[in-house]
């Protein structure tokens, strides 16, 4: 039977962050685009036919109707 050797690393350090990353945070480009979460909730049937029936007539998404109505509520971003 072979013995496997196996190296290990060297042990964390509680380094400080280069300062460049500190100045990459606050000059990054406010363009970027801001990372999605994903949301789930649950609905009647009877709602959900209702919302994607008037999708389909408008030719929108679900989603993007939702999206919308969450920013009238809770405004951008």
């Amino acid at each position: 039977m072979s013995t496997k050797k196996i190296a290990i690393g060297t042990k964390p350090t509680n380094k400080p962050a280069p300062a460049g990353a500190d100045a990459w945070v606050e000059n990054r480009a406010a363009d970027e685009p801001e990372k999605m979460k994903r949301l789930t909730i649950d609905i009647t049937e009877g709602l959900h036919r209702r919302i994607k029936s008037q999708c389909a007539m408008n030719g929108t998404k679900i989603a993007d109707e939702v999206r919308e109505l969450l920013l009238k509520k809770y405004g951008t971003a």
